[in-house]
């Protein structure tokens, strides 16, 4: 296991010199929570003085409103990219995807290049696994800092060939004021689960999120009276395949699409469920235990290190496994009470914003004087 101390406080800009002058890097099909956290870093950065761009796909922009965070915005052209290269003292590109931009971008410049793993760790087999494990090869070589979201990734960049790998967990931003305190009871007539179960998961349709496996679980459950309604807020390119198997199977289970109220729904749910076969620090997994929602999750990548005693932990690929936490669960009123317990109080050691932003500017000053 690696570690790593968080600094609890934001050091100042140095008297006198100028400002720093950071680009941060999204690519496509960045994930909801590294784009939250560019946010969060790049408010925290600009109220430290810090000179802030954000080069991202202008969706992004429109969601996430980097702008409004005291960030510049760029759109994630390679001519964009590369010009707003040139003018920074460090580029963070976030991703593996975002780094090999990023590296390209900056080639035949000495800007250091820091790359944040908080994504979903390597592909397995066959030829996008080689490839993939290529792609991680050339960034971790190429960054003077990785900075991996959970132990197992900044092993991973080790193992990858990253010169110097810190653990830098990813504080997840507290969403919007009221969100928490809406009312469940319209959330849950909304969806159809008056007076039944509402279980919930959230993430794109790929494959690597298990939503497969999370069928073959409902279909063990969907006997239970009242059967529960698993809700599923995402979009991607599994949603016809999984369609499809809903409907030939009659699974209790509705696709709900991308939703920007994701954490209302979570609120007003009995359980969420995490059935993914490789994740880092899940966003799901995150804010469920914060707002004390019990949590089953498949006991993969850093969602150990994560959820603590805070969750149930299944084997991954374990359809009988899964169904059966979740039954569990259900029957036991207790049992979900003290996991909402223990979930917030796994959620309090948790870094914050605050301590994610301050250890990222140590790692820029650090950077800034060894090029002095």
């Amino acid at each position: 296991m690696s570690s790593s101390p968080v600094s609890t406080s934001l050091p100042a800009q140095p008297y006198g010199r100028p400002p720093l002058r950071t680009v941060q890097v999204l690519g496509d099909g960045a994930g909801a929570g590294s784009c939250a956290h560019v946010r969060s870093l790049a408010t925290g950065l600009a109220a430290r003085g810090v000179r802030v761009t954000v080069c991202a796909p202008v969706q992004a922009e429109g969601e996430y409103d980097f702008t409004g965070a005291g960030a510049e915005f760029a759109p994630d052209a390679v001519s964009v990219l590369r010009a707003a290269c040139a003018g920074a003292d460090v580029v963070h590109a976030h991703g593996v995807r975002a780094g090999l931009r990023a590296a390209l971008a900056m080639r035949g410049r000495r800007v250091p290049l820091v790359v944040s793993w908080h994504g979903d760790g390597p592909t397995t087999a066959g030829a996008l696994g080689r490839l993939s494990r290529m792609l991680e090869r050339h960034v971790a070589r190429a960054a003077a800092v990785v900075l991996g979201a959970s132990s197992d990734l900044v092993d991973l960049a080790r193992l990858r060939g990253a010169r110097d790998a810190r653990l830098a967990p990813v504080a997840v931003p507290a969403g919007p004021a009221g969100t928490e305190a809406a009312d469940p009871g319209k959330v849950r007539a909304e969806l159809g689960a008056v007076e039944r179960p509402l279980l919930i998961t959230v993430g794109s349709l790929v494959p690597h999120r298990g939503y497969s496996l999370l069928l073959d679980a409902a279909r063990e459950w969907r006997a239970l009276e009242p059967a529960p309604l698993l809700v599923i807020a995402g979009e991607g390119p599994l949603r016809a395949e999984l369609s499809r198997r809903i409907q030939a199977e009659g699974l209790p289970v509705r696709l709900l699409g991308r939703r920007r109220d994701a954490a209302q729904l979570l609120a007003a749910a009995d359980l969420a469920v995490l059935p993914s076969r490789r994740v880092a620090r899940a966003l799901l997994a995150q804010e469920a235990l914060r707002v004390g929602v019990p949590l089953v999750a498949t006991a993969v990548g850093g969602v150990p290190e994560l959820v603590g005693e805070g969750a149930v932990l299944v084997p991954p690929g374990d359809a009988a496994a899964l169904a059966a936490a979740v039954t569990g669960l259900l029957a036991d009123p207790e049992r979900r009470a003290a996991l909402a317990v223990a979930g917030r109080a796994q959620a309090a050691t948790w870094p914050s914003e605050d301590d994610t932003v301050a250890q990222v500017l140590s790692v820029y000053d650090e950077l800034m004087e060894r090029r002095r």
